[in-house]
């Protein structure tokens, strides 16, 4: 890549032009426990807000660090899955949190994926009117998108992320070497985040990825470093330009509007990023038929999400149905959504003219219909 990524294991970011918070960069959890004393840990309650799969992985190696690092350390999990990611859990945590006696100088740690992150950080930003808290992520999707920026949430109802707030954590730490434990699945589905940021700012960095997918396939940990590394710099740019998305950072919704919508129609049974990725050949398609890509690029896009595993069609969708359920969209303002198209590799643009007639014949053009067979 000709662009080379910065050479350190740590990027800050700023808001209103002073330090927020750091993202630190490492392949283990050895500078946890300094990272931590930093923040003044040592006099304060630390509770881990994790997921039944991710204790089992590290829970009881990050309870350990913690417990020397603070006053007290106690851990809650919750059942993975998108579908845990509501008010219910929310509750559970803040009764635990007020049976366990946190006030508002205690700390919270989100140690897990986006979820986790999200759930987390909502907890934090409401319980006493806010708490302290940190971000260890633990997958790629969440290394690289949900667990910077401050974006917190839950889904309500069928709704996704309507509830939320803007709660900036007090430190990122990112263990690489976790990603060796991810399944393949929820592996690639944090590609579909990391193609993302090529589309919609940086062409060289898409060519780069396009171009090292073997070492990608292979878990590269120098080639992995560098994915990450510069989707968080990708991120950083357009978070620290507009923090409570006013502007630029809709950006970083290219491909979620219909990706949101499928998610919700297959009630989560499939992940977020094979999601996006849907939701991103869909807006690709939008773009050509408006003459922002020429047909070639848009199939150039559509076909790059195959060999990172995936998908760009869906069988099981019925078309209309997804289309009203963007409708419920937090995107939309003055009753018109937010689309994000693409005007060419590394440039995306925010259009409030799509209509419901270009909507369905994006989500019909990826949707596959067996019976025609």
């Amino acid at each position: 890549m000709s662009q080379t990524t910065e050479q350190t294991n740590r990027l800050t970011i700023n808001k209103d032009k002073k330090p927020c918070y750091d993202i630190v960069f490492e392949h283990d959890f050895r500078n946890l426990e300094e990272e931590l004393k930093v923040l003044g840990t040592l006099e304060k309650r630390i509770c881990i807000v994790t997921d039944s799969n991710v204790e089992k992985l590290y829970g009881a190696q990050i309870v350990e660090i913690l417990k020397k690092v603070s006053k007290k350390c106690v851990l809650y999990s919750f059942p993975a899955g998108e579908e845990h990611k509501n008010l219910s859990v929310v509750q559970g945590i803040y009764e635990f949190l007020i049976k366990e006696g946190f006030d508002r100088k205690d700390l919270l740690v989100a140690l897990g994926g986006g979820v986790v992150g999200d759930l987390t950080g909502f907890c934090a930003a409401t319980y006493l009117r806010g708490i302290d808290f940190i971000q260890i992520p633990t997958t790629l999707l969440a290394q690289v998108d949900s667990s910077i920026g401050g974006k917190t949430g839950v889904d309500f109802s069928s709704y996704k992320n309507m509830v939320g707030a803007f709660y900036m954590p007090k430190l990122v730490y990112m263990n690489l070497s976790v990603l060796k434990s991810l399944d393949d699945r929820q592996y690639y589905a944090g590609m579909a985040e990391v193609l993302k940021y090529g589309l919609i700012k940086d062409r060289i960095f898409y060519e780069w990825l396009i171009s090292s997918m073997y070492e990608i396939f292979d878990r590269n940990p120098d080639t992995l470093e560098e994915v990450v590394k510069k989707s968080c710099q990708i991120k950083k740019m357009v978070v620290e330009k507009d923090p409570t998305e006013q502007g630029e950072r809709a950006l970083l919704n290219l491909g979620h509007t219909i990706g949101h919508a499928i998610e919700k129609y297959m009630d989560f049974k499939l992940v977020h990023g094979e999601c996006v990725a849907l939701g991103t050949v869909a807006a690709a398609y939008i773009s050509w038929k408006k003459e922002m890509l020429s047909m070639e690029e848009y199939y150039e896009i559509r076909d790059m999400f195959v060999p990172f595993n995936l998908p760009i069609s869906i069988s099981q969708i019925e078309p209309e149905k997804v289309l009203e359920l963007t409708k419920s969209d937090k995107k939309m303002k003055a009753g018109k959504i937010q689309f994000i198209l693409l005007k060419k590799v590394g440039k995306a643009v925010i259009d409030s003219s799509v209509t419901d007639e270009e909507m369905l014949a994006a989500i019909k053009e990826i949707y596959f219909n067996e019976e025609e067979m």
